[in-house]
Protein backbone atom coordinates (compact mmCIF):
# COMPACT_ATOMS: atom_id res chain seq x y z
CA UNK A 1 0.00 0.00 0.00
CA UNK A 2 1.41 3.43 -1.10
CA UNK A 3 2.03 6.09 1.74
CA UNK A 4 -0.76 8.40 0.61
CA UNK A 5 -3.40 5.21 0.01
CA UNK A 6 -2.22 4.49 4.07
CA UNK A 7 -1.99 8.35 5.43
CA UNK A 8 -5.47 8.79 3.54
CA UNK A 9 -6.58 5.58 5.81
CA UNK A 10 -5.49 7.11 8.64
CA UNK A 11 -6.68 10.13 8.20
CA UNK A 12 -10.39 8.77 7.84
CA UNK A 13 -10.28 7.33 11.50
CA UNK A 14 -9.52 10.30 12.90
CA UNK A 15 -11.75 13.27 14.85
CA UNK A 16 -11.88 16.10 12.73
CA UNK A 17 -12.26 19.48 15.16
CA UNK A 18 -14.32 22.66 14.16
CA UNK A 19 -14.91 25.62 16.00
CA UNK A 20 -17.65 26.02 18.81
CA UNK A 21 -16.71 23.01 20.24
CA UNK A 22 -18.27 20.89 17.54
CA UNK A 23 -16.13 17.93 16.10
CA UNK A 24 -16.74 14.91 13.48
CA UNK A 25 -16.40 12.10 14.95
CA UNK A 26 -15.39 9.15 12.54
CA UNK A 27 -18.15 5.92 12.60
CA UNK A 28 -19.14 3.10 10.20
CA UNK A 29 -22.92 2.64 9.24
CA UNK A 30 -24.54 0.00 7.56
CA UNK A 31 -28.45 -0.18 6.02
CA UNK A 32 -29.82 -3.36 6.99
CA UNK A 33 -32.18 -5.42 5.21
CA UNK A 34 -34.24 -8.20 6.50
CA UNK A 35 -35.61 -10.74 4.41
CA UNK A 36 -37.63 -14.19 5.28
CA UNK A 37 -35.34 -16.83 4.69
CA UNK A 38 -38.14 -19.79 4.77
CA UNK A 39 -42.35 -19.18 4.09
CA UNK A 40 -42.40 -19.81 8.01
CA UNK A 41 -40.80 -16.66 8.95
CA UNK A 42 -43.69 -14.73 7.18
CA UNK A 43 -45.80 -15.88 9.85
CA UNK A 44 -44.06 -14.96 12.63
CA UNK A 45 -44.66 -10.97 12.89
CA UNK A 46 -40.92 -9.51 13.82
CA UNK A 47 -40.25 -8.76 17.22
CA UNK A 48 -38.09 -5.71 16.93
CA UNK A 49 -36.43 -6.13 19.76
CA UNK A 50 -35.47 -9.71 19.93
CA UNK A 51 -34.25 -9.23 16.31
CA UNK A 52 -32.13 -6.94 17.98
CA UNK A 53 -30.98 -8.81 20.26
CA UNK A 54 -29.88 -11.72 18.25
CA UNK A 55 -27.91 -9.21 15.34
CA UNK A 56 -26.28 -7.50 18.53
CA UNK A 57 -25.26 -11.07 19.62
CA UNK A 58 -24.20 -11.63 16.60
CA UNK A 59 -21.91 -9.36 15.92
CA UNK A 60 -20.55 -9.49 19.27
CA UNK A 61 -19.27 -13.07 18.96
CA UNK A 62 -18.14 -12.25 15.21
CA UNK A 63 -16.43 -9.28 15.40
CA UNK A 64 -15.84 -8.60 19.26
CA UNK A 65 -18.35 -5.93 19.01
CA UNK A 66 -19.92 -4.40 22.12
CA UNK A 67 -22.45 -2.02 21.08
CA UNK A 68 -25.31 -0.39 23.07
CA UNK A 69 -28.92 -0.74 22.06
CA UNK A 70 -29.23 2.89 20.47
CA UNK A 71 -26.55 2.16 18.14
CA UNK A 72 -28.74 -0.46 15.95
CA UNK A 73 -31.90 0.64 15.33
CA UNK A 74 -34.83 -1.22 13.85
CA UNK A 75 -38.07 -0.61 12.12
CA UNK A 76 -40.63 -3.13 11.32
CA UNK A 77 -41.97 -2.88 7.65
CA UNK A 78 -45.78 -3.56 7.29
CA UNK A 79 -47.50 -5.70 4.95
CA UNK A 80 -49.32 -2.83 3.31
CA UNK A 81 -46.04 -0.70 2.88
CA UNK A 82 -44.52 -4.04 1.87
CA UNK A 83 -46.94 -4.48 -1.04
CA UNK A 84 -46.51 -1.03 -1.78
CA UNK A 85 -42.67 -1.08 -2.46
CA UNK A 86 -42.25 -4.59 -3.45
CA UNK A 87 -44.44 -5.76 -6.73
CA UNK A 88 -42.69 -9.12 -5.90
CA UNK A 89 -43.45 -12.49 -4.67
CA UNK A 90 -43.89 -11.25 -0.86
CA UNK A 91 -41.84 -14.17 0.46
CA UNK A 92 -39.25 -12.21 -0.76
CA UNK A 93 -39.90 -8.81 0.23
CA UNK A 94 -37.87 -7.16 3.16
CA UNK A 95 -39.99 -7.58 6.73
CA UNK A 96 -37.90 -5.12 8.45
CA UNK A 97 -35.04 -2.25 8.11
CA UNK A 98 -32.36 -1.82 10.54
CA UNK A 99 -29.53 1.03 10.49
CA UNK A 100 -26.14 0.36 12.51
CA UNK A 101 -23.72 2.63 13.42
CA UNK A 102 -20.21 1.89 15.02
CA UNK A 103 -17.88 4.43 16.97
CA UNK A 104 -15.01 2.52 17.98
CA UNK A 105 -13.45 1.47 14.97
CA UNK A 106 -10.20 -0.26 15.29
CA UNK A 107 -8.82 -0.24 11.75
CA UNK A 108 -9.86 1.31 8.13
CA UNK A 109 -10.01 -2.41 6.94
CA UNK A 110 -12.62 -3.14 9.84
CA UNK A 111 -14.81 0.25 8.04
CA UNK A 112 -14.05 -1.19 4.80
CA UNK A 113 -15.27 -5.09 5.43
CA UNK A 114 -18.52 -4.66 7.81
CA UNK A 115 -21.16 -4.30 5.53
CA UNK A 116 -19.56 -7.02 3.53
CA UNK A 117 -19.45 -9.42 6.12
CA UNK A 118 -22.80 -8.79 7.04
CA UNK A 119 -24.42 -8.55 3.51
CA UNK A 120 -26.16 -12.26 3.15
CA UNK A 121 -25.98 -13.72 6.74
CA UNK A 122 -28.61 -15.87 8.18
CA UNK A 123 -29.71 -15.14 11.76
CA UNK A 124 -32.76 -17.19 13.71
CA UNK A 125 -35.66 -16.45 15.66
CA UNK A 126 -37.89 -18.60 17.03
CA UNK A 127 -37.27 -21.58 14.59
CA UNK A 128 -37.97 -19.06 11.32
CA UNK A 129 -35.09 -17.92 9.58
CA UNK A 130 -33.96 -14.42 8.24
CA UNK A 131 -31.73 -12.84 5.92
CA UNK A 132 -29.62 -9.75 6.03
CA UNK A 133 -28.63 -7.37 3.18
CA UNK A 134 -26.63 -5.05 4.27
CA UNK A 135 -24.97 -2.11 2.45
CA UNK A 136 -23.22 1.84 3.50
CA UNK A 137 -25.22 4.44 2.39
CA UNK A 138 -23.87 5.90 -1.08
CA UNK A 139 -23.24 9.23 0.92
CA UNK A 140 -20.78 7.70 3.14
CA UNK A 141 -18.34 6.37 0.22
CA UNK A 142 -16.02 9.48 -0.53
CA UNK A 143 -14.30 7.59 -3.24
CA UNK A 144 -17.94 6.64 -5.32
CA UNK A 145 -18.94 10.21 -4.73
CA UNK A 146 -15.95 11.90 -6.05
CA UNK A 147 -16.10 9.86 -9.01
CA UNK A 148 -19.58 10.71 -9.48
CA UNK A 149 -18.81 14.52 -9.54
CA UNK A 150 -15.79 14.27 -11.62
CA UNK A 151 -17.92 12.51 -14.22
CA UNK A 152 -20.89 14.94 -13.77
CA UNK A 153 -18.24 17.51 -14.48
CA UNK A 154 -16.64 15.97 -16.97
CA UNK A 155 -19.88 15.36 -19.28
CA UNK A 156 -21.44 18.53 -18.75
CA UNK A 157 -18.13 20.07 -19.27
CA UNK A 158 -19.16 22.04 -16.27
CA UNK A 159 -16.37 23.67 -13.75
CA UNK A 160 -15.30 21.60 -10.85
CA UNK A 161 -18.31 21.70 -7.82
CA UNK A 162 -17.68 23.58 -4.94
CA UNK A 163 -20.73 23.74 -2.73
CA UNK A 164 -21.51 21.55 -0.32
CA UNK A 165 -25.16 20.46 1.19
CA UNK A 166 -25.90 19.65 4.83
CA UNK A 167 -28.87 18.57 6.01
CA UNK A 168 -29.86 16.93 9.56
CA UNK A 169 -27.28 19.09 11.80
CA UNK A 170 -29.33 19.85 15.02
CA UNK A 171 -30.09 24.13 14.61
CA UNK A 172 -29.57 25.08 18.45
CA UNK A 173 -25.50 23.87 17.46
CA UNK A 174 -25.50 26.74 15.13
CA UNK A 175 -27.61 29.33 16.91
CA UNK A 176 -25.74 32.27 18.99
CA UNK A 177 -26.06 31.45 22.77
CA UNK A 178 -28.35 33.02 24.70
CA UNK A 179 -29.58 35.11 21.67
CA UNK A 180 -31.89 32.72 19.79
CA UNK A 181 -32.56 28.95 19.18
CA UNK A 182 -32.34 29.52 15.37
CA UNK A 183 -29.42 29.13 13.63
CA UNK A 184 -26.99 32.23 12.81
CA UNK A 185 -25.38 33.11 9.62
CA UNK A 186 -22.16 34.55 11.60
CA UNK A 187 -21.72 31.28 13.65
CA UNK A 188 -22.32 28.68 10.51
CA UNK A 189 -19.55 31.14 8.66
CA UNK A 190 -17.34 31.05 11.60
CA UNK A 191 -17.65 27.06 11.41
CA UNK A 192 -17.30 25.99 8.22
CA UNK A 193 -14.57 28.55 7.59
CA UNK A 194 -12.52 25.60 9.36
CA UNK A 195 -12.21 24.20 5.96
CA UNK A 196 -11.34 27.31 3.30
CA UNK A 197 -12.35 30.75 2.41
CA UNK A 198 -16.71 30.69 1.97
CA UNK A 199 -17.85 32.60 -0.96
CA UNK A 200 -21.41 32.35 -0.31
CA UNK A 201 -23.70 31.00 2.69
CA UNK A 202 -27.32 29.79 2.90
CA UNK A 203 -28.64 28.79 6.29
CA UNK A 204 -32.27 27.63 6.54
CA UNK A 205 -34.70 25.50 9.22
CA UNK A 206 -35.61 22.16 7.72
CA UNK A 207 -38.79 21.35 8.85
CA UNK A 208 -38.79 18.08 6.37
CA UNK A 209 -35.71 16.18 7.38
CA UNK A 210 -36.88 13.44 9.13
CA UNK A 211 -40.64 13.15 7.89
CA UNK A 212 -39.78 9.58 6.10
CA UNK A 213 -38.64 7.87 9.42
CA UNK A 214 -40.79 6.09 11.63
CA UNK A 215 -43.79 7.97 14.19
CA UNK A 216 -41.89 6.25 17.45
CA UNK A 217 -38.20 7.30 16.56
CA UNK A 218 -38.63 10.22 18.49
CA UNK A 219 -40.38 13.87 19.13
CA UNK A 220 -39.49 16.26 15.26
CA UNK A 221 -40.13 19.58 16.63
CA UNK A 222 -40.30 22.44 14.06
CA UNK A 223 -37.17 24.32 13.46
CA UNK A 224 -35.37 21.06 15.31
CA UNK A 225 -32.49 20.78 11.94
CA UNK A 226 -31.41 23.36 9.64
CA UNK A 227 -29.74 22.81 6.17
CA UNK A 228 -27.16 24.21 5.15
CA UNK A 229 -25.49 25.08 1.90
CA UNK A 230 -21.88 26.43 2.04
CA UNK A 231 -20.53 27.53 -1.32
CA UNK A 232 -16.31 27.80 -1.54
CA UNK A 233 -14.00 30.18 -3.32
CA UNK A 234 -11.67 26.78 -3.84
CA UNK A 235 -12.69 23.57 -5.14
CA UNK A 236 -9.94 21.96 -2.93
CA UNK A 237 -11.52 23.46 0.12
CA UNK A 238 -15.02 22.05 -0.95
CA UNK A 239 -13.09 18.35 -1.81
CA UNK A 240 -11.45 18.26 1.61
CA UNK A 241 -14.50 19.27 3.17
CA UNK A 242 -16.61 16.91 1.46
CA UNK A 243 -14.56 14.35 2.60
CA UNK A 244 -14.45 15.13 5.88
CA UNK A 245 -18.16 15.30 6.46
CA UNK A 246 -18.45 11.90 4.59
CA UNK A 247 -18.25 8.87 7.02
CA UNK A 248 -18.81 10.83 10.47
CA UNK A 249 -21.40 12.44 12.62
CA UNK A 250 -21.47 15.47 14.22
CA UNK A 251 -20.93 15.61 18.24
CA UNK A 252 -20.93 18.77 20.85
CA UNK A 253 -18.68 19.49 23.56
CA UNK A 254 -21.24 18.52 26.29
CA UNK A 255 -23.91 16.55 24.43
CA UNK A 256 -24.17 12.57 24.06
CA UNK A 257 -25.79 13.39 20.72
CA UNK A 258 -24.43 12.15 17.65
CA UNK A 259 -25.99 13.86 15.00
CA UNK A 260 -26.33 11.55 12.29
CA UNK A 261 -26.70 14.19 9.19
CA UNK A 262 -26.97 13.63 4.95
CA UNK A 263 -24.60 15.51 2.99
CA UNK A 264 -24.04 15.84 -0.97
CA UNK A 265 -22.76 18.53 -3.19
CA UNK A 266 -24.44 20.43 -5.10
CA UNK A 267 -25.59 19.30 -8.53
CA UNK A 268 -28.44 22.61 -9.05
CA UNK A 269 -26.50 25.50 -8.99
CA UNK A 270 -28.21 26.65 -5.69
CA UNK A 271 -26.70 30.15 -5.56
CA UNK A 272 -26.73 30.72 -9.20
CA UNK A 273 -30.54 29.77 -8.89
CA UNK A 274 -30.79 31.75 -5.54
CA UNK A 275 -32.01 34.93 -6.83
CA UNK A 276 -35.60 33.31 -7.79
CA UNK A 277 -35.55 31.73 -4.36
CA UNK A 278 -35.22 34.97 -3.04
CA UNK A 279 -38.38 36.39 -4.84
CA UNK A 280 -40.23 33.51 -3.73
CA UNK A 281 -39.27 34.05 -0.08
CA UNK A 282 -39.44 37.50 0.00
CA UNK A 283 -43.32 37.00 -1.16
CA UNK A 284 -43.92 34.51 0.90
CA UNK A 285 -42.62 35.87 3.89
CA UNK A 286 -44.64 36.25 7.41
CA UNK A 287 -45.04 39.53 9.62
CA UNK A 288 -45.18 37.02 12.81
CA UNK A 289 -42.55 37.31 15.22
CA UNK A 290 -42.11 34.07 15.38
CA UNK A 291 -41.22 34.17 11.76
CA UNK A 292 -38.95 36.62 11.69
CA UNK A 293 -35.92 34.74 10.82
CA UNK A 294 -37.67 33.31 7.95
CA UNK A 295 -38.61 36.68 6.52
CA UNK A 296 -34.88 37.86 7.37
CA UNK A 297 -32.94 35.42 5.87
CA UNK A 298 -33.31 36.69 1.96
CA UNK A 299 -32.07 39.60 3.30
CA UNK A 300 -29.17 37.82 5.14
CA UNK A 301 -28.29 35.92 2.05
CA UNK A 302 -28.09 38.70 0.20
CA UNK A 303 -25.61 40.66 2.61
CA UNK A 304 -23.79 37.23 2.66
CA UNK A 305 -23.26 36.84 -1.29
CA UNK A 306 -22.02 40.17 -1.86
CA UNK A 307 -18.92 38.84 -2.85
CA UNK A 308 -20.27 36.21 -5.45
CA UNK A 309 -19.85 37.10 -8.99
CA UNK A 310 -23.14 34.72 -9.72
CA UNK A 311 -24.76 37.33 -7.99
CA UNK A 312 -23.83 40.54 -8.52
CA UNK A 313 -26.78 42.80 -7.95
CA UNK A 314 -27.51 46.07 -5.62
CA UNK A 315 -27.58 45.67 -1.62
CA UNK A 316 -31.37 45.93 -0.34
CA UNK A 317 -30.22 45.94 3.45
CA UNK A 318 -30.99 48.72 5.26
CA UNK A 319 -27.70 49.41 7.07
CA UNK A 320 -29.37 50.60 10.22
CA UNK A 321 -31.26 46.75 10.41
CA UNK A 322 -27.52 45.70 9.18
CA UNK A 323 -26.48 44.30 12.68
CA UNK A 324 -29.61 42.77 13.97
CA UNK A 325 -29.73 41.14 10.60
CA UNK A 326 -26.64 39.75 10.93
CA UNK A 327 -25.92 38.52 14.26
CA UNK A 328 -29.01 36.56 15.44
CA UNK A 329 -32.55 37.57 16.24
CA UNK A 330 -33.57 41.06 18.05
CA UNK A 331 -34.48 39.68 20.93
CA UNK A 332 -38.57 38.48 21.96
Amino acid sequence: MSGEKRGEEEEALKTVELENGLRLVPRVKVNLTVYPSTPLSLNHPIDEWKMKRALIDFLHSSHSLTLPDDDLQITRINKRKRHHHHHSNPATAAVAAATLRVWDLPSHEFRRRLAHDLDGIELNLQGATFRLAASVPASDDFAAVKKEWEEHSAFRSRREPDTVVLRGVPSRWFAEPRVSSKPSMLVTHTIFSAFGKIRNLNVAEDDDFGKDTSEDSGDLVSGLYCKIVVQFEKYRDFHDALRALCGRSMQKEGSRLKADYEVSWDRDGFFRNSRNQIQEKNNMASTRASDHYKSEAPRRQAYNSRHSPDNARPRRVNPSLGRGIIFGDQPY
